[in-house]
């Protein structure tokens, strides 16, 4: 197969407005690999950047991080990779180096940069990446399915940083797609009770569906419903997969005295909530950050979905074609019926 040398692309010219362009096919340097890109999801950080709260000083950027495809070129130092393997990719690219790189760490790489956030990414027919940042894709799990693997990479990567153990109980504010994620994960670890709050009738029956013990949809009813199901105390472990400030600041009030908090969902850059440090202190609690799966968070990631470890079919439903991207974009943000979208590219 040769590849072309321009590509259609779905560029992000300015918040809110999207071009549908032809630009040139990415130039390969000798340690990456070239994909042709199959699907590429849309997701809460894509909201961001296309509302211009997020990589706005990077545009016009080609979107788009949550990608499978088939490697279809590869770089003169690339010897290992077969033209037409079944691929998604970590898109955490650091220096490899530093002292972050080395503990896993790259968000904190001063280098780093994520494909599709920060450089061009898979709303375009082809896009570019390091080989070994490769994931592949068995032979036996959809190319739409490996679309999904980045973010269920971040939730590998947040129950490792929550500790979260067999028997614990878990709340979890906010029940969109990286709450049912969460929801899953819980469960896969042996959380139990899992309390759910989510407003939206159709994602609180989503989560229900997922194997929530308690949903709330009243918030007026949460405090009582988790002191019901956790015996009085508060939950071991809190998930404010949401980001607004007045979640985090309720999400105190809900942990137990020693448990957790993990603050997941991204709020705006200039939010701010606050706790009360008498409580947090005698209490010991803590409060633990985590935001993307990167290194073997993937491949685990992979191995729990091409396995069956989580339910994905419903992430899969909703599919525009590229063409489409701005329909697809406004669509997502205002159809709070929709739980995801994936863009067919090829």
């Amino acid at each position: 197969m040769t590849t072309p040398a321009t590509m259609q692309a779905a560029v992000l010219v300015a918040p809110g407005r999207f071009e549908l362009r032809q630009v040139p096919v990415p130039t390969l340097a000798p340690n990456e690999v070239l994909i042709k890109v199959s699907r590429c999801g849309l997701c809460g950080t894509d909201i961001h950047i296309y509302q211009g709260h997020y990589s706005a000083d990077k545009l016009p950027l080609i979107p788009g991080h949550e990608f499978s495809g088939w490697v279809v070129e590869t770089g003169s130092d690339v010897d290992d990779v077969e033209i037409g393997t079944a691929v998604t990719a970590d898109i955490n690219v650091g220096c490899g180096r530093c002292f972050y790189c080395r503990k896993n760490e790259i968000l904190n790489c001063r280098t780093m940069a994520q494909i599709g956030i920060h450089v061009n990414g898979g709303l375009a027919e082809y896009v570019k990446v390091p080989v070994s940042h490769l994931v592949r894709i068995p032979p036996r799990t959809p190319i739409e399915m490996g679309a999904l693997v980045e973010p269920v990479s971040c939730i590998v990567r947040a129950v490792k940083k929550s500790r979260l153990r067999l028997g614990e109980s878990v709340l979890i504010l906010g029940a969109g797609p990286i709450g049912n994620l969460h929801l899953q994960l819980a469960r896969a670890v042996g959380a139990a009770p899992i309390i759910v709050s989510e407003p939206n009738p159709g994602r609180a029956a989503w989560a229900s569906r997922s194997g929530a013990d308690v949903v709330v949809s009243d918030p007026e009813q949460l405090q009582a419903a988790v002191m019901e199901a956790t015996g009085g105390r508060g939950a071991d472990l809190v998930i404010e997969s949401v980001g607004l400030p007045a979640l985090y600041e309720q999400a105190f009030d809900l942990v137990r005295p020693g448990g957790r908090v993990l603050a997941f969902g991204l709020a705006d850059q200039e939010a701010q909530a606050r706790y009360h440090p008498f409580k947090v202190v005698l209490g010991e609690i803590g409060l633990q950050g985590s935001v993307a799966g990167m290194g073997d968070d993937m491949h685990e990631a992979m191995t729990l979905v091409a396995h069956d470890r989580v339910r994905l079919e419903e992430f899969a439903q909703v599919v525009y074609p590229l063409a489409d991207i701005s329909r697809a974009m406004e669509a997502f943000v205002s159809d709070k019926s929709i739980n995801k979208v994936q863009i067919a590219v090829a």
